[in-house]
């Protein structure tokens, strides 16, 4: 058993999106988008890239990009869409550019050139022993029950545990840090857009506060951890300020206690619900990089990235303005049968993959080794001990969009 063929193989159920003046953005962020959102990125294939008004005050235009060759150009191209695309009072609550996420080149460059080593394959492959015993250390509190609530009692602990012990932060701050990530990222669900600008600028100015005492205590006393090794590192000779390093942090904290929890909400999720897919990780778990990689294309947790354009241009027939934003479908871009053979195949032999799920280009994600190594030992581990589960009869998820995941996730086992 090879592969799943899935629902939307021949367009079937594809969402109208209307035309131009008869659609919006909105449809992209709602529940039922993140649920499943692949009938829409079909449906956004066949069209032009398309233009639409945030509902946000003073918001500039949004290109939506959902083409593999459309979102392929956009990494390729920094210089026309560029990654400075919020700051001040930031679409998530910075002051500052996030390093190096939101620095272009060539500045960009000597960030990735000193950061790069810290996440290198290498360097994370330390990590297998420790990251085993906590993941076994998680499954032991209901392995023996007759189920558990997937996202608090496993996603949310196993990597926010593990990012803030390679950081060297407090294990105590746990709570703390994940209330100002889900400020930051989703505005504490706010559904008012004025609200969730509020929220996240709050929640932003908690995470300086936070790092501007640690960085006062680390001054006086170092420690161990990523964040002492930030605090002797060069960049062209001359040491990072204190700036550039709660700017590092910043952008750790929401990629580090977020983005792997919604990979695994997304891939237990989709394991639940096909049984014989997950039984070839319990039969073969030789087969798990190459199920982390599938399902990462399949399931891209975070369905979109953010540009900016930099100059007035065309882009496939699409005109695009210097300011406007640009919301790059990765998501789109994994399933688009155009560039991938057998898209719409689940195929866990699949032998190339090449999907977007990190983004490319030079911004590539930084963390995209540990995330694989996370992902690679949670599965193997979990399905170990625990073989046979399924969703919750009667459980009604609620998925978050663009940052895929699942508030709830009860799992039932035998």
């Amino acid at each position: 058993m090879g592969h799943v063929t899935t629902e939307v193989e021949a367009g079937a159920d594809r969402p109208s999106l209307g035309d131009e003046d008869g659609w919006s953005i909105q449809m992209l962020i709602s529940s039922e988008f993140a649920r499943n959102p692949r009938p829409y990125y079909e449906a956004l294939r066949h069209g032009p890239p398309r233009r639409d008004d945030l509902e946000m005050p003073g918001s500039p235009k949004t290109v939506i990009l959902s083409r593999h060759q459309d979102v392929e150009a956009a990494f390729r191209n920094p210089q026309l869409f560029s990654s400075q695309f919020g700051q001040g009072s930031g679409s998530l609550g910075n002051d500052r550019p996030l390093i190096p996420l939101m620095i272009d080149p060539p500045e960009h460059k000597k960030y990735r050139v000193l950061l790069d080593p810290y996440f290198a394959p290498r360097h994370m492959a330390k990590l297998e022993e420790g990251l085993t015993e906590l993941v076994n250390g998680l499954i032991d509190k209901f392995a023996d029950k007759e189920g558990c609530e997937f996202t608090s009692e496993f996603a949310v602990p196993m990597p926010c545990t593990a990012f803030l012990e390679l950081l060297g932060l407090p294990l105590e701050d746990l709570d703390f840090f994940l209330h100002i990530k889900e400020g930051i990222v989703r505005g504490h669900g706010k559904l008012d857009m004025e609200e969730q600008i509020q929220a996240r600028t709050e929640a932003g100015r908690a995470c300086y506060d936070y790092f501007e005492k640690v960085l006062d205590g680390l001054a006086e006393e170092r420690g161990g951890g990523l964040l002492c090794e930030l605090m002797e590192a060069e960049v062209d000779g001359q040491r990072l300020t204190r700036e550039e390093i709660m700017d590092i942090c910043f952008l750790f904290i929401l990629a580090g206690l977020d983005t792997v929890t919604d990979s695994l909400c997304c891939f237990f999720n989709y394991l639940a619900e096909h049984p014989e897919q997950r039984q070839r990780i319990v039969d073969d778990p030789e087969v798990i990089p190459s199920v982390v990689e599938e399902l990462l294309r399949w399931e891209s947790p975070v369905a979109g990235v953010a540009r900016i354009v930099t100059e007035d241009t065309e882009f496939n027939g699409c005109p695009v303005h210097k300011g406007d934003s640009v919301l790059v479908f990765v998501g789109a871009a994994n399933t688009d049968p155009d560039a991938i053979e057998r898209a719409h195949e689940v195929d866990f032999d699949r032998t190339t993959n090449r999907h977007y799920a990190f983004g490319g280009g030079i911004h590539r994600c930084l963390g995209s080794h540990l995330a694989r190594l996370e992902l690679r030992v949670a599965l193997r581990e979990w399905h170990k001990r625990i073989p046979d589960y399924r969703v919750a009869e009667g459980a009604e998820l609620v998925w978050t969009p663009m940052l895929r995941s699942v508030h709830q996730l009860p799992l039932v086992f035998g």
